[in-house]
């Protein structure tokens, strides 16, 4: 929406100047993200409550997921064993029960006798029907006109304590957005190019706008959510498909034209045959490298599925075209790893490989820097330290960026920079649901290993409860027996950091000295020394480690085949993504491996959902598609710093279509008209430019 609104009001305008805001309400609005008069147009409704679809009181059932619309009657905080607020409302067929057990302080002083409230949740009975910790929301007060009287379907808006003490309910919102759509509904102007509605369709801008607030029926409610998720998916797409066309055309790359003596070498002395899908990667990537266009691919593969080798064999074909390579890794223990891992594979091939990391001495340091910068370095491994000014290369022409979710957009631009457009590979083993890395990833070419080396095992995943430790260790004890090695992960979060570690550190002495004192037992944790660590993992790689005792600097790309049990501690506290980079440290090898997920109760209901479906399937991009689920995708993968995945509206696990629509317009448009000199795509070009540029900025080094 780039138009003004009457000569005094634009969608720019600060929030507090529309009608019914003033200097309180928007200093709170901003907190939720709405800055100017067009912000909140587009703060849309969260759902909407439907009058045909309403249970009336008496028709309750227990069990059953229920909207009621009914008046506020009386409330009472009741002391006891536990505290609690009861709210009784009524309809007129009966009286109904709302329970509230935490947040008493704020509910206490939700309510006022005479209003209409909808309440949304699950029946339950106890001395009659009662709903526990209901959603609700403000339909009317006393003396106020029911909506609902009037049979329309009323928006419901996101609220929160802080917005409802500024009178900003559902009730507040669907009054102000009322008053601004009738200011400025006719001074609301098309975003979108005639063909591009035509082909999809698409309902005219202002008529979405006043719908999607104020819906007319379901089908125009419909057709307005339709075309503004259509939208807002479209200016993401827009912008990736500039940013392909852009590399495309202005930039000019390194061609590798010819595979060399090493990278041949290698292939022959591995112990291990290559998957198809390795050797289809390969072929992908080997094919970008010919091109003068720069390479961005993306690859992708589960835990285990032989992306590092992949990487390695693409690096020795940038050396032996007498080209440099740099490898970044998220972690220093995956950086030592890596390096020791090429180091092993390189030793008799002539590559020289070396590792740059914060902690190492000056000399060693500097040493590295010079060979680096004469050329006498052909691979390096790091971790953001390849970033550091002092850094530079003779011949920068290729860059692997590994778990590349975890480096900031600035990082990775510094490290592209170190070369002339060298080519990129950027790879993560965390499977990226295909709406989500259409959306991330859009502008990149994406491969796939989808293919496990052959002879692994699926690993068996179970979920137990505290009562079911002793059998647990007993079972661990007999793994041990067998020569086998074991994991025991502890959570680690940033709030709770110095608790954490100290629960990890005292499980490990709780292990060592009580539990397993027969056994050789280790700890590892994130604050111990570089050298402490290296010599830990050192230890357990080569079996002189029975058990280590871990948080979660564990969770990506160690790689011990003999370890093949994980007893994760506290599971319900982790992750999806996260529990599945764990269980990927086991199963390396050819023995049956076991991850046991040891979780207290009672767990809520997203814990629930998240150990049900790690004991019910090992496949990354369905975990990956429940993550998205259960999380969102801002949540994700941290994917909010790309200031392109706020969606409004939009939601990436329900829309698939809508975005594949959305990018099929926006890379037709801009492969057509690529300048976007077309009168007909003025729109687009005016829009984008005043809307979303702004936006998108840094998302090249995506």
């Amino acid at each position: 929406m780039n138009t003004t609104i009457k000569k005094s009001l634009t969608l720019d305008t600060p929030v507090q100047y529309v009608k019914g805001i003033g200097p309180k309400r928007a200093a709170t609005l901003k907190k939720a993200g709405v800055e100017t008069a067009g912000d909140l147009l587009n703060y849309f409704p969260r759902r909407y409550l439907d009058r045909s679809n309403l249970t009336r009181i008496r028709d309750l059932r227990a069990g059953e997921n229920v909207t009621v619309v009914a008046k506020v009657l009386s409330a009472e905080k009741r002391r006891g064993r536990t505290n609690r607020f009861i709210l009784l409302v009524g309809d007129d067929s009966g009286i109904l029960q709302c329970v509230w057990f935490r947040g008493l302080s704020y509910i206490a002083n939700a309510f006022e006798a005479g209003e209409t409230v909808a309440f949304s949740g699950k029946v339950t009975v106890f001395r009659g029907p009662q709903l526990v910790h209901p959603e609700y929301d403000k339909i009317s007060g006393e003396g106020e006109s029911n909506p609902l009287n009037t049979g329309g379907i009323i928006p419901l808006y996101p609220s929160g304590e802080t917005l409802f003490k500024s009178g900003l309910d559902s009730r507040g919102f669907r009054r102000i957005l009322r008053g601004l759509l009738n200011e400025i509904s006719e001074n609301v102007h098309e975003t979108l190019c005639p063909e591009v509605i035509r082909n999809q369709r698409l309902m005219a801008l202002p008529e979405a706008v006043e719908n999607v607030h104020f819906p007319k029926n379901w089908d125009a409610l419909h057709r307005a959510q339709y075309r503004l998720k259509f939208e807002e998916l479209f200016y993401i797409q827009f912008f990736l498909a500039l940013q392909r066309k852009h590399r495309e055309v202005e930039k000019k790359g390194i061609v590798f034209d010819r595979i060399g003596e090493q990278a041949e070498k290698l292939v022959k002395k591995l112990p291990f045959e290559l998957t198809e899908s390795q050797k289809k990667v390969l072929r992908e990537i080997q094919n970008d490298m010919k091109s003068e266009k720069p390479m961005n691919r993306l690859l992708q593969g589960d835990v285990g599925s032989g992306k590092t080798i992949v990487a390695l064999i693409a690096m020795l074909i940038v050396t032996g075209n007498g080209y440099q390579a740099a490898f970044m890794a998220p972690t220093e223990i995956l950086a030592e790893q890596h390096f020791l891992t090429f180091h092993q594979f390189l030793e008799d091939i002539g590559a020289r490989v070396a590792l740059l990391k914060g902690g190492q001495k000056g000399s060693e340091k500097q040493e590295i820097l010079n060979r680096l910068s004469k050329g006498e370095i052909d691979i390096v491994v790091g971790t953001h330290a390849l970033v550091q000014e002092s850094v530079e290369f003779h011949k920068l022409g290729f860059v692997v960026i590994d778990e590349q979710h975890r480096f900031g957009v600035m990082q990775r631009a510094v490290l592209r920079r170190k070369g002339i457009h060298p080519d990129v590979l950027v790879m993560t083993a965390t499977p990226i649901p295909r709406t989500l890395a259409l959306t991330l990833y859009g502008d990149l070419d994406v491969s796939i290993l989808n293919e496990m080396p052959k002879g692994r095992l699926p690993i068996i995943t179970a979920q137990r409860s505290e009562g079911k430790r002793d059998a647990i260790y007993a079972f661990i004890r007999d793994e041990v027996s067998k020569n086998r090695q074991v994991y025991i992960v502890y959570p680690l979060v940033e709030e709770s950091e110095k608790l954490d570690l100290a629960a990890a550190t005292e499980g490990y002495e709780t292990l060592s000295k009580y539990i397993f004192p027969e056994l050789t037992v280790a700890l590892l944790h994130g604050r111990m020394k570089s050298e402490e660590k290296e010599e830990v993992m050192r230890n357990f790689k080569a079996g002189r480690v029975n058990i280590l005792v871990s948080t979660t600097v564990i969770e990506v790309g160690v790689d011990v085949p003999n370890a093949t049990v994980m007893l994760v501690e506290h599971a319900e506290r982790f992750g999806l993504t996260q529990l599945h980079q764990l269980r990927g440290r086991i199963g390396r090898g050819p023995g049956k491996s076991t991850c046991i997920l040891l979780a207290q109760y009672p767990l809520s209901d997203d814990a629930k959902k998240r150990l049900r479906t790690m004991t019910s399937t090992n496949d990354g991009f369905k975990i990956a598609e429940a993550d998205l689920e259960i999380r969102g995708p801002g949540e994700l993968f941290g994917t909010r710093q790309h200031g392109m995945i706020n969606l409004k509206i939009a939601n990436l696990v329900t829309d698939g279509p809508i975005l594949e629509q959305a990018r099929k317009e926006a890379f037709h448009i801009v492969h057509s008209d690529p300048d976007l000199s077309n009168e007909q795509n003025r729109v687009v070009r005016e829009t984008y430019v005043n809307r979303y540029k702004g936006k998108f900025g840094l998302i090249e080094v995506g």
